[in-house]
C-alpha cells in the first residue's frame, strides 16, 4: 500500500472510532503513560510535539508540565476528541495540528521534546517519520517512543501481526524492539530501550473499539482458539470465562 493509502484507512477507521478513544483505559492511563512522562522530565519551559496524538491523552498528561503542546494526528475527529478534552480540563497551552507525521509542517528545531504512544504502528512510513521527528528537535532535544511491539521469535512476530491486521485494517506493523533501535539509529538518534511493560487487553472491547466485523472477530477467535502452546505462552492468551 501507498503511504496515502494508508493514510486514507487510518483516518476511515479512527474517524469512526475516535469517540471510543476518549474513555479507553489502555490509553488515558496505565505505567506506561506514567513512566513516559516522569522521562520527559519537564520543567515547564519545553515546548513538546505529540505524534499520532488520538484523543490527546499523552498530550494532555504532557500539558500541565510544559510550556506549550503541540498534538499532532491525521485523523480530524480524533483532534476534536483531544480538543474538547483539553477544554474540560482548562489546559490553555495546547494546539491541534491536522498533518502527516511523514511531512510535518514545522520549522526545523521547533521543539525541545517529541513524544509518541499508541501510534506508531500505524505509521506508512516510519522512516520518514524518525527523519522529520529530527529534523523538528532543536539539537540536544528528546524523543519518547511507546508503542506495541512485536516479539523479537519470528512465528510469534508473524502470529502478532496478523491478529492485528484482522482487527484493523489500518495498522501497518507492530515492529520489533530490534527493529525499532536500527531505525531509531539510521535516523540519528541514541536510542536505548528504556523499559517494556505487558498490555492486559479485554478481547470483547479491543475489537469493539475499532468496530472490527464479525467475520474477521471470528477469524481472530479461531486463531487464538487454535493457537499453539508456545503462542497462548508467549501472549497469556486466557480462554473467556
Amino acid at each position: 500500500m501507498t503511504r496515502s493509502s494508508t493514510n486514507d484507512t487510518v483516518r476511515r477507521q479512527f474517524g469512526a472510532a475516535a469517540t471510543a478513544y476518549a474513555t479507553s483505559s489502555v490509553h488515558a492511563s496505565g505505567p506506561d503513560l506514567h513512566a513516559l512522562v516522569e522521562a520527559a522530565r519537564l520543567t515547564g519551559a519545553e515546548r513538546v510535539l505529540d505524534l499520532g496524538c488520538g484523543a490527546g491523552h499523552t498530550s494532555l498528561a504532557l500539558a500541565s508540565r510544559a510550556a506549550s503542546v503541540t498534538a499532532v494526528d491525521l485523523t480530524a475527529e480524533m483532534l476534536a476528541v483531544a480538543e474538547a478534552l483539553a477544554q474540560e480540563r482548562n489546559l490553555a497551552n495546547m494546539t491541534f495540528e491536522l498533518a502527516d507525521v511523514a511531512a510535518l509542517p514545522f520549522p526545523a528545531g521547533s521543539f525541545d521534546l517529541v513524544v509518541s504512544r499508541y501510534a506508531a504502528h500505524h505509521f506508512a512510513a516510519p522512516e520518514r517519520a524518525l527523519a522529520e521527528t529530527r529534523r523538528v528537535l532543536r539539537p540536544g532535544g528528546a524523543f519518547l517512543l511507546v508503542d506495541t511491539v512485536a516479539p523479537e521469535d519470528a512465528a510469534l512476530d508473524t502470529f502478532f501481526n496478523t491478529i492485528e491486521l484482522l482487527r484493523d485494517d489500518s495498522h501497518v506493523r507492530n515492529w520489533r524492539g530490534s527493529e525499532w533501535v536500527r531505525m531509531l539509529q539510521a535516523a540519528g538518534f541514541d536510542a536505548t530501550i528504556r523499559e517494556r511493560f505487558a498490555i492486559a487487553l479485554d478481547g470483547a472491547s479491543w475489537v469493539a473499539r475499532m468496530q472490527t466485523p464479525p467475520s474477521r472477530v471470528a477469524m481472530i477467535r479461531e486463531l487464538f482458539a487454535t493457537a499453539s502452546p508456545a503462542r497462548r505462552a508467549g501472549f497469556e492468551i486466557r480462554d473467556a470465562p
